[in-house]
């Protein structure tokens, strides 16, 4: 077995399945959006070939804009002995680039473009491989023809535009404090509240969006009590960052962050928007259901160090 970069003409295909023809389809199309967005790049895209067949692949993504990759964004494995010979050229490839760590998620149940079949096998093969869970999260989803979501009367919003970064740092630091979010968690641990904010904050800036997307919510007083920071990804709208100040919390501020976020996004012309929280951060659970969302399906986030 050879683990190498696909050939140009087996772009953007990869490994292709007999009577699969819907995997098929999506898969190559949503790999070639990648691809012409700066997400992946043809080195990156990997291939596992055994007696001129090829038995799996694995493609490195990032940020536009971005040189180093960040995660493995699709993952077939073939098998467990495949799939690890894969993983193990994704991480030196990764760590020649500069990565320190990688990312991977698994999405249940199996669905378009990544068709994530047998979850057991994936799990086994990424705890294998180093990789441990960093967040067990739910997916929501909203889609043309849902109700838009009723604003929230008591709060009015100013945009990073006007207002500059330094307020949505120093908010989002407070909304840190007590945060139930996994991943925040961590990265608290190590960075500090203000730390980990500016990370945030900068990762959401790099994301597709218009300058007065970034918003402030205030309250009646005056008050900042919510950020919100919609976006938009290659393959889809997001609700992006919800964060609610410590003074704020038990209001429904983050459903009103939801709402707003889901209207500047219709504006702008999203027939689907999605969103992602913690499986432990009841709050923001509700919140989406609240605010018209459905929970279509649990993601699993995993990191590794390289």
């Amino acid at each position: 077995m050879t683990i190498r970069p696909a050939h140009p003409d087996e772009l953007p295909a990869l490994t292709t399945y007999p009577n699969d023809d819907e995997r098929n389809a999506a898969t190559s199309a949503y790999l070639a959006g990648l691809l012409e967005s700066g997400c992946t790049r043809p080195e990156w895209c990997l291939v596992a070939e055994q007696d001129g067949a090829l038995i799996g692949n694995a493609v490195l993504w990032t940020i536009p804009g971005r040189a180093v990759p960040m995660d493995i964004v699709l993952l077939e494995p073939g098998d467990l002995d495949t799939g690890e010979a894969l993983l193990r050229y994704a991480a030196n490839l990764a760590r020649s680039l500069g990565a320190e760590t990688q990312g991977h998620v698994l999405d249940m149940p199996a669905q378009a473009p990544q068709f994530q079949r047998d979850p057991q096998l994936r799990e086994k093969l990424l705890n294998a491989s180093g990789f441990t869970v960093a967040r067990d999260g739910c997916r929501f989803l909203w889609s043309a023809g849902d109700p838009i979501p009723a604003q929230d009367e008591r709060l009015h919003w100013r945009s990073m535009a006007d207002i500059g970064q330094e307020p949505f740092v120093e908010l989002l630091a407070d909304t840190f404090t007590d945060t139930k979010d996994s991943i925040f968690q961590a990265e608290i641990a190590e960075h500090g509240l203000r730390g980990a904010a500016e990370r945030n904050l900068a990762d959401m800036l790099e994301m597709d969006h218009e300058p007065g997307w970034f918003e402030i919510g205030y309250d009646e007083q005056d008050q900042p009590v919510a950020i919100s920071l919609p976006a938009r990804t290659p393959t889809s709208a997001v609700i992006g960052l919800v964060a609610v100040a410590s003074a704020g919390r038990g209001r429904g501020y983050a459903t009103s962050v939801v709402a707003r976020g889901t209207q500047l996004l219709v504006a702008a012309g999203a027939t689907e928007i999605r969103g992602d929280c913690d499986a432990d951060n009841i709050g923001m659970f509700k919140a989406f259901q609240r605010a018209g969302y459905r929970n279509f399906a649990n993601r699993k986030m995993f990191s590794r160090p390289l």
